[in-house]
Parts: structure tokens; C-alpha cells; sequence
């Protein structure tokens, strides 16, 4: 037998390793069994990062194919041409492949780099995509600008503020400290004091009347005594018999006339100036409803508000919570149901004119220290007017009786200087107050 010659050793060798090479290409697809890879191409492990060629993303190089950077297989056409710098300029368009890790991470949650913590990526909003539900502190997205560093959750939010507090000290920046004025007391049987000339004149008639009345009183009780004592059946054994006394007739008939005509003569015009409504430098309208007061300034665009008592969101009680809110707009537990969220801000030496009506039922807009009260009844329009002398804060009341909630349905009047005053609208109409 003869020995095989070197060039048929040479032969068979090449053949084997040829061979091996085709079997282990075959075998590759197996080995990539798993991936995403269709039948026919071979697999690209992921964790193993292609090489990038230069020449390949050199802009205007047309024979080079590109390489896209996900993965690093060559682009098809579409992608290649999309890829191709612009004509004498020299730069790309945007290309229509992924940018490079964001399929690797597409469901990946966010991570705050901070804390650590995985944030749901739902609640991040990337740009040109519908908002998310909310950010973990409930932050509504849809109010937020795209580009806001709010939006990422890897950057912490502000610290939460008091919201009543703030609009409350920024109240009390406008007003400054304001005393309280018209405000009842325990235990007390008098007016509060007086801080318009319409109740100053009632407080005058008052104490007319009450010394006519207490004259009248003594001199009755005075009359029935000696009576009692002179005319009793120890005293007098033989009773007189005269049915007639024309001048005690005449006296008793006269007299109690000039009293009353006196009484008409003082308070009648007392009347006349509560009853003659002058032209208001300033005109407000409050409709009462069950139960609570709405207010408007109609010669004032934009200025309308309600007033509710402070506690009528915890069932009228004195809670932590009432309490917290007197605090904040700067009252005491001493006021409460008293005090209301919104006030009536008036300026001082100013006529104001109150128009008043009811949304449903009849109420009574009353101020005690003003000296005014006017019934609001539905479908009709009353008026009243005042003009506060001096700063500070006036307390009234529903004054009629206009359903089971009637007892919280206060009224609170802020008097103060003409500068607050058109400051305190300016922040009105610019939505910078809720509570005042």
C-alpha cells in the first residue's frame, strides 16, 4: 500500500476544517435559542457591546453601510438613507431608530437616585406623551410644563406648605392687626359700642326712652302706693262715693299724648336716616342662603365670594381642626361662631351700601356695632347703608329665623384704610386670597 503523498494530507485537512466551520455555524441558531432573533440571523448576546465603525457613521459617506447603535447590525436601506447627512449641510435628521439602551430599559422601573426607591413609570411623563395618573405625593401632571424638574421623580418635591396659614399671614400683611370691635360678650347686657352715627343715634334714643320709661315706672309705682296706703279700709272707713274726675281725666289723657308725641319727635328721624339710602361710594350685594352668605361687589368685576362660619366643614364643632383654622386667619376659640373664611372688607369714613335679598328663604344681614339690620327676602332687593368710623373687625348674625343650620350663619365685616382696601381687591381679582 502507498503512503499518501503531503499534498493529499494537505487536501484532507483543509477538508475537515472546513467542514467543523459549517457545522458549527449551523449550530449557532440552537445556541441562541431564546432571543428575539428570527430563523436565519445570528443572535447578538446583549452584554456583549458591538464595535462601533468610525467610517461607517462618517455623514456622506454613501457606499458605507450604517450601523445602527442598538445592536450593531447594519441598517436596511430606508434606515441607511434616513441616516445620511443633508446636502451641504452636513447634518443628520433625526433617525427612526431607538436611542441606544432604551429598549434594553423600556421596562425597567425608574429608580430615584436619592433614595433608591422604584418609582411606577407611568407616573413620569416623558414629552409629546399623555401625562401620567399623578407623582407619589399626588402631584396632578397635567398641570406641570414637560420640562419641569418636578416632573422627574429622582428630584424631590418642595416641602408642603400650609395653604390657609400663608393666605392668612399675606391677609394680615394687607389689613395689619386689626382689633375687635363689635364682638358680644359674656355676660353682657349692653350695646357694643357704637362705630357708625346710625347706631350712636340709637344708642341716644335708647337711653331717652329708658329714662321716659323709668320716670313713667316710678311715678305709677309711686301712685299705686300711696293709693294703697291712703285708700285702705283701715284708713278710710267710709269710702267716698264719686263716679267722676274730669281734670284727673283730662290729665291722664294729655299727658301720655305729649309723651308720645315727644318719643316720635326724637326717633323719627333716627328712622329717616337709617330709611334714606344715599349713593354708596362703595356698594356691596349679599344674597343669604341655607346657610350661608354670598357676597358681591358690583361695581368691582371679578369680586364675589361666599362666607361660611369657620367650623361648618366639621359639623359646626369645635375640633383641632376649627381650631387650627381660627388660629390661622388670626381669631381665637373666643370667636368662634363668630368668625367666617371670608369677611366684607370695607374702607373706613366710607358710605357703603348694602343691597340684600335671599336665594331661598328669608334671612336678616344684622351688624350690631353698625346699627343695622335688614330682612333678605327672596325675589325682592332691600337696601341699607352705613359708614364706619373707626378700623377693626365687626361681628353680626343671621336674625331670622331661617332653618335648622340658623345659628351658623355669622357675619363678619373687616373695616379698614382706603390703601388695604384697594390692595385687598387687587389680590382679589389676581386670585392671590381664598380666605381673608
Amino acid at each position: 500500500m502507498k503512503k499518501p503523498s503531503l499534498a493529499a494530507l494537505a487536501l484532507i485537512a483543509t477538508a475537515f476544517c472546513v467542514s467543523g466551520a459549517v457545522a458549527q455555524d449551523t449550530q449557532a441558531p440552537d445556541a441562541a435559542a431564546g432571543t428575539d432573533a428570527p430563523a436565519g440571523e445570528v443572535a447578538i448576546p446583549t452584554d456583549i457591546e458591538a464595535p462601533v465603525n468610525q467610517e461607517q457613521l462618517t455623514p456622506g459617506n454613501d457606499s458605507s453601510a450604517v450601523t445602527s447603535p442598538a445592536d450593531g447590525d447594519a441598517a436596511g436601506p430606508d434606515e441607511a438613507e434616513q441616516n445620511e447627512a443633508l446636502p451641504g449641510t452636513g447634518e443628520a435628521p433625526e433617525s427612526v431608530a431607538e436611542p441606544a439602551g432604551e429598549a434594553a430599559t423600556e421596562d425597567a422601573p425608574v429608580v430615584v437616585p436619592e433614595t433608591g426607591e422604584a418609582v411606577d413609570e407611568e407616573n413620569v411623563r416623558r414629552s409629546g406623551e399623555e401625562p401620567g395618573p399623578a407623582l407619589g405625593d399626588g402631584t396632578d401632571l397635567s398641570t406641570m410644563p414637560a420640562d419641569s424638574p418636578d416632573i422627574n421623580a429622582g428630584n424631590p418635591d418642595p416641602e408642603p406648605t400650609d395653604v390657609t396659614q400663608a393666605e392668612a399671614r399675606t391677609a394680615r400683611e394687607i389689613f395689619g392687626d386689626l382689633p375687635i370691635i363689635g364682638q358680644p360678650q359674656y355676660g353682657g347686657i349692653g350695646f357694643q359700642p357704637a362705630a357708625t352715627s346710625l347706631a350712636a343715634e340709637q344708642h341716644w334714643l335708647d337711653a331717652f326712652l329708658l329714662v321716659i320709661i323709668t320716670v313713667i315706672a316710678v311715678f305709677v309705682t309711686g301712685l299705686l302706693a300711696w293709693v294703697v296706703i291712703r285708700y285702705n279700709r283701715r284708713a278710710n272707713l267710709v269710702p267716698a262715693r264719686f263716679t267722676h274726675n274730669s281734670p284727673l281725666e283730662v290729665t291722664w289723657t294729655i299727658v301720655p299724648i305729649l309723651i308720645l308725641v315727644s318719643i316720635g319727635a326724637f326717633s323719627l328721624p333716627v328712622l329717616f336716616d337709617q330709611q334714606r339710602i344715599p349713593e354708596g361710594e362703595v356698594v356691596v350685594k349679599v344674597t343669604g342662603y341655607q346657610w350661608y352668605w354670598n357676597y358681591e361687589y358690583p361695581e368691582e368685576e371679578g369680586v364675589e365670594f361666599p362666607s361660611y362660619m369657620i367650623g361648618a366643614l366639621t359639623e359646626n364643632m369645635l375640633t383641632e381642626d376649627s381650631l387650627a383654622q381660627l388660629q390661622a386667619a388670626g381669631y381665637t376659640e373666643d370667636q368662634f361662631r363668630l368668625a367666617t373664611d371670608t369677611s366684607v372688607v370695607v374702607p373706613v369714613d366710607t358710605t357703603v351700601v348694602m343691597q340684600v335679598t335671599g336665594g331661598d328663604v328669608i334671612h336678616s344681614w344684622t351688624i350690631p356695632a353698625f346699627g343695622v339690620k335688614q330682612d333678605g327676602i327672596p325675589g325682592r332687593l332691600a337696601q341699607l347703608w352705613f359708614r364706619a368710623e373707626e378700623e377693626g373687625i365687626y361681628f353680626g348674625q343671621c336674625s331670622e329665623l331661617c332653618g335648622i343650620a340658623h345659628a351658623y350663619m355669622p357675619i363678619t365685616v373687616k373695616v379698614v384704610s382706603q390703601e388695604a382696601y384697594a390692595e385687598w381687591l387687587d389680590a382679589v381679582r389676581n386670585g392671590e386670597l381664598e380666605t381673608w
